[in-house]
Order: structure tokens, then sequence, then C-alpha cells
């Protein structure tokens, strides 16, 4: 462990909270102060700083915190640190709108909660994933591919390039909402007859709650004995369109587990998303010109351990012999980054 951390204050009566707030979930952890150990956990909604809006989002803090931190504890918390999506970097402007947001949201948390931390640091996701590696290194390349999609090259903890991370509408390629639009853009295309069949199909209709009279047959996709008629596909499309327009446009990432499933099962579009997806991301970390042997950290749901693009990535970028270590989230370094800003008053 860092040695500045070694050496943060052993005061067994003081705690830190890091919290790891995505476009999924909010998760905040309860440590000591002295040595990290976790104390508590709590989890709750989306906590993207510029897709959620901010009363929602400080609703989700609160709720993430209040999970985490038993309320008699609440007063000894002396450092709390965020890291979250859509939020800038600390070497950005102090008035970008992600982290103006984000710590709006998180003061207005903290206050509700009666938590009053000296130090409460806000930073970008990218940062508080990074320091969640074993031994919290201050320098390498991460890499996160969840919701979104977004490399990073990090030099003395602060990102100093990226490649990716334009969001949903503009980029985000090889993520979650990536492959789950990929996936209804399929399915679309295979009720129309300008593809193939896939088992995506019934799986995303099913998903979307579309009638069960207008859903094509199980096992669509898998034989091409089985007829899906005009009339039916017609059908399909024109109740499954206004299903995916009614939500939210992020909501198209909950298809990617589907995508995970039918791949699995040799479907051949679900396997080519994938594929696609992977050489996506391989793209944003070789456009960040790595180095033999520097460390690429790994996050996000489908990077993390035992994530569904982890060893794909791996054989894909093996040929530049990094150090790849996968991390379920970032929660662990926002403590790490919490603990040493108290340690140095900042």
């Amino acid at each position: 462990m860092n040695n500045d951390l070694n050496q943060a204050s052993g005061d067994s009566g003081a705690f830190v909270v890091g919290l790891d707030a995505g476009g999924t979930r909010t998760r905040a952890v309860l440590a000591d102060l002295g040595d990290g150990r976790t104390r508590g956990e709590g989890s709750a909604g989306p906590g993207n700083s510029l897709t959620v809006p901010e009363p929602v989002l400080a609703d989700h803090l609160a709720e993430a915190i209040a999970r985490a931190v038993p309320e008699p504890l609440r007063g000894r918390v002396v450092a709390v640190a965020g890291g979250f999506a859509g939020a800038g970097h600390q070497g950005q402007a102090a008035d970008e709108p992600g982290r103006v947001r984000a710590r709006a949201a998180l003061s207005a948390a903290l206050a509700r909660l009666g938590v009053t931390a000296a130090v409460v640091g806000v930073h970008s996701d990218i940062e508080t994933a990074f320091a969640a590696a074993p031994g919290h290194p201050a320098d390498g390349l991460l890499l996160v591919a969840g919701t979104g999609a977004v490399s990073a090259r990090i030099v003395g903890r602060a990102p100093v390039a990226t490649a990716g991370g334009d969001g949903w509408l503009l980029g985000d390629d090889g993520g979650g909402f990536w492959i789950g639009r990929a996936a209804v853009r399929a399915v679309l295309r295979a009720a129309d007859g300008r593809s193939v069949p896939t088992a995506l199909a019934p799986a995303v209709g099913r998903a979307l709650g579309l009638p069960t009279e207008v859903l094509p047959p199980e096992d669509y996709g898998t034989t091409d004995t089985v007829r899906w008629t005009a009339p039916r596909r017609a059908a399909y499309r024109e109740h499954l369109l206004p299903a995916v327009m009614d939500r939210p446009p992020v909501r198209l990432a909950d298809h990617a587990p589907l995508v995970v499933r039918a791949a699995e099962e040799k479907d051949a579009v679900a396997v080519r998303i994938l594929h696609e997806a992977t050489r996506r991301l391989a793209e944003t970390v070789t456009a960040l010109d790595p180095r033999p042997g520097e460390p690429l950290v790994l996050t996000g749901g489908l990077l993390a351990s035992h994530g569904p693009l982890l060893n794909p990535l791996a054989e894909r970028l093996a040929h530049l012999a990094l150090t790849i270590t996968p991390v379920a989230d970032g929660s662990p370094g926002a403590v790490t980054l919490a603990r040493l800003a108290h340690d140095t008053g900042s």
C-alpha cells in the first residue's frame, strides 16, 4: 500500500466514505481512516452527474451513504471522496458542469444526513477507478466499460489524456449502451428483412414487454424452418419502437446482458456485436500509445473480474504486453483518495 496511507492517522474513531457513482448505480463504502478497512456498504440508483437530475442525484447519494453509514457514526466521518460518471477530473476547470453538479448534490446529501466531514472531494470516475487497483498506482492506463466506455492515461493519479467517453449520443463505443443499442438495431433489421434471424428478437421483445402474439418463436434465429410471418414482424416493429422511445435512452444498456447470453448460445448476431464491441474498446486503449509493461486497470460491468469482455479484450491486447488488472468498481479507490486527502488536509 502507498506509504502515504501507511502513515495516515491511526485514530480508530474516525472514518472516511468512498463513493462510486456510475451510470447504473451509486455505491458507498464506509472505511476506517487509519487502515482503510471496510465497515459498511450501501447502494442506490444511478449517479451520472450529467444525466441524472441534481435533486435525484442527491437522493441517490443520500440513500447509498445512509445504508453504508449507521446514524451514530455519521458525525465521525472526517473525509468523503466520490468518483462520478459525467464529472470532469481534478485538472479541469473548477466550473466544469459535471463536477459542479456532483459537488452540489453531494453537499446536499451529506447535509441531509448530518455528515460534516472537513474534506469532501469530487473526482471523475476515471480517477477513483484507477486508484482502486492493488497498490494504488499513480501512473498507467485505465479502461472503463460499463454503461459507457472511456480510456485514460493517468499521471500522478490524474488523467492527462483520454480516448472515447463522449456519451451515449456521440460515443462510448463498445460500452453497455452501445451493445444494447446494437441489439435493438439488429432485431429491427431482422424484423423487416434487412438482416438474418437472431435469438435477440424474442429476448428483446420480452424485455420490453411486447405482446406475446407479436413475438417470434423461441427458436427464432436457430433454425431456418421456423417462420415469423410478415404481419407479425410488422406488428413487432410497431410495438417495439414506442416501447423503446418511452424509456430514457440510457435504458438501452439494459439489453447488453441479453447479447451476452445470446452469444453464449452461439447466436451469430450477438457474437458479432460483442466482437465489434471488443474491437472498439481495444481501439480506445491503443489510441493512448501504451508502453510495454505499464499497468492497464480495467473496470465496469463488461471488464471487471469475470466480465464477459475481459478475456476477449486481454487476447486482443496481448501483443502490447500490458499488465492488466481488473477491479470491481471505483469505491475502494474513492476510499483511498479520501484517506490521502485527509492526510494532506486538502
